[in-house]
């Protein structure tokens, strides 16, 4: 069955064209896109979404439905995350991306998130025998998944994202040490409100998905251009993460554009995104994480072909 997935982020939309077979859950990929759009850019200060970024995602959607098209799909799905969720007028916009897209653009709640991520980032790989945490970090929050086996338990999607959080701490180039302090230290009261101690102590080992975790991954092995295969099991330690955070921040945003291995449109977030990675790891005392280029994506297309 060939189905497409649109993800539509607070800080990118992406696209993954894909034969599935519903019998046996293999997903072979056809087309995998993802282009920084900024969606939630403001939407923590104002509430809403303005009409820049919503340009910069239709204009992204309008090539997307053509390659969709091209490719004779099935079956497709849209879905949007945090910043549609907050955002006054996020329904609005989930209504013209289904109009004008032909899309079957569906506002996640923050456990639908959960799981389906959850779901993408145990496809293709064996049980683990012991309890495993996926880590979902976005733009506007964060999904953590405890699993046993393929089964998922423990949700919880939490308001911390590379973007909410950059804009809420981060006033200066570079980020200065008390930004980025506070920023830490904001995070750091957000896991732990939201992620009770029983789970956190159940958890042996993680897998982190989405950007900031394949980016990390990717610049750690100074990869021009990106390789999902490389990035794909990748194991990342908390040590590494630390030593990723401290060179960028020292950094520019302009300097962060040219470092090797990262996306340049996700310069001004990065930042934010190492310190939610570290103190993810923290939270669950783990001093390592496998990163999975299997994500939401992923979860979506076994979905739609009917895969649990």
């Amino acid at each position: 069955m060939r189905v497409a997935v649109v993800d539509i982020g607070t800080n990118s939309t992406r696209l993954l064209i894909a034969d599935v077979d519903p019998d046996s859950g293999e997903l072979e990929e056809l087309v995998r896109r993802s282009q920084v759009t900024r969606l939630g850019d403001g939407v923590d200060a104002q509430g809403s979404l303005s009409e820049a970024a919503i340009e910069r995602v239709l204009a992204t959607l309008a090539d997307y439905s053509a390659e969709i098209e091209a490719h004779e799909c099935e079956a497709n799905l849209a879905v949007l995350t945090s910043a549609v969720r907050d955002a006054a007028n996020g329904a609005d916009f989930a209504a013209r991306v289904r109009e004008d897209y032909g899309l079957d653009a569906r506002v996640l709640s923050g456990d639908e998130e959960a799981q389906l991520s959850f779901l993408g980032a145990m496809s293709g790989r064996p049980a683990p025998s012991e309890p495993i945490v996926v880590i979902d970090i976005g733009g506007g929050s964060t999904e953590f998944v405890v699993g046993r086996g393929h089964k998922a338990g423990f949700h919880v999607s939490l308001p911390a994202g590379v973007v909410r959080m950059s804009e809420r701490h981060i006033h200066t180039d570079p980020p200065a040490p008390s930004d980025l302090q506070s920023l830490a230290q904001d995070v750091h009261e957000v896991l732990l409100q939201g992620l009770p101690a029983e789970e956190r102590g159940s958890v042996k080992e993680g897998i982190a998905v989405a950007g900031t975790a394949t980016s990390a991954a990717s610049i750690d092995q100074e990869l021009d251009p990106y390789d999902p295969e490389r990035v794909h099991g990748y194991q990342l330690t908390l040590g590494t993460v630390e030593m990723l955070l401290a060179r960028l921040a020292d950094m520019s945003e302009a300097q962060r554009r040219e470092v090797v291995g990262l996306d340049p449109n996700r310069a001004p977030t990065i930042v934010a995104g190492m310190i939610l990675l570290s103190e993810s790891l923290r939270a669950f005392d783990l001093e390592q994480v496998e990163v999975s280029d299997h994500d939401i994506l992923h979860g979506g297309a076994l979905r739609l072909a009917g895969v649990d």
